[in-house]
């Protein structure tokens, strides 16, 4: 079949996180950080379309070739792992622990960042001739993202950081059905189709996804735009990371797993 029943990909999303557990730390490292480098790049390619054409709906439209890319690659985001890992957690999988746990988002983490930083190096090379030239238009408005998405929830105070903290929740609610997309056919054109989907809206809805924001904010001050690293890390990086943790965990993870395997009883008629 090309489609997987529910309970049949559930159950696959349970073996997925308890791999990630088992998975040797060179292995986490280097799928952790191609994929960072590979989404990091399709930021780039998105950015670029909608700075080219004025349209950020095609921008929009075509981003989610990069997080295709890396799925079908077997490569690891953390918002991926926030709903995979504890889900096999809590089917009490041999050796899945929660120090295990946490420490398998670390190294991704880890890896998702130095990757990140990787193509933010890259970025800045390219947008400036390496330094001699102006900024160009694609990197001016990567800093302009940067400083509205710090400086503009630092002045909004605990609403703004709310604000963000839901728009990370509401960003690993779509990203974390994209990572269920990859294991609900065995086709690759269906795998494609469903990755693809939930990934548009988060990115043209404006949500906020951790291993992006480690590449657009790095790029930004690299470029000198007008925000400062304690405000990425306090006014984005963390409640973003929660928001992603919480929505991936709570509106993908718990619901499929509870609903598709650990099941309710059938009601019976009497």
């Amino acid at each position: 079949m090309s489609y997987l029943l529910p309970n049949e990909f559930v159950t696959k999303l349970v073996d997925a996180g308890e791999a990630k557990i088992y998975m040797g730390t060179r292995d986490t490292l280097i799928r952790a950080f191609m994929a960072g480098a590979t989404l990091a790049l399709a930021v780039i390619f998105a950015v670029t379309i909608a700075v080219q054409t004025g349209s950020f709906l095609l921008g929009a439209l075509l981003f989610p070739v990069g997080f295709c890319m890396l799925y079908l690659m077997g490569y690891d985001l953390l918002t991926g792992v926030f709903m995979l890992v504890p889900i096999a957690w809590l089917d009490k999988r041999p050796g899945v622990t929660l120090p295990r746990m946490l420490r398998c988002w670390g190294l991704v983490g880890l890896g998702n960042l130095c990757g990140a930083l990787f193509i933010a190096f890259f970025g800045y090379m390219n947008f400036s001739m390496g330094g001699t030239e102006a900024i160009s238009d694609v990197g001016l408005k990567m800093m302009a993202v940067g400083e509205s998405r710090t400086v503009g929830y630092q002045d909004a105070g605990l609403a703004g950081w709310i604000v963000l903290f839901l728009r990370g929740v509401f960003c690993n609610w779509m990203v974390s059905m994209g990572v269920v997309g990859a294991t609900i056919s065995t086709h690759v054109s269906g795998k494609i189709m469903a990755m693809w989907m939930p990934i548009i809206v988060f990115f043209y809805l404006g949500f906020e996804h951790s291993v992006v924001n480690m590449f657009l904010f790095p790029i930004g001050l690299m470029m000198g735009a007008d925000f400062t690293l304690y405000q990425y890390i306090v006014w984005n990086e963390i409640p973003t990371v929660l928001g992603n943790l919480v929505g991936g965990l709570t509106l993908v993870g718990l619901v499929l797993y509870t609903t598709h395997v650990r099941t309710q009883a059938k009601r019976v008629f009497s």
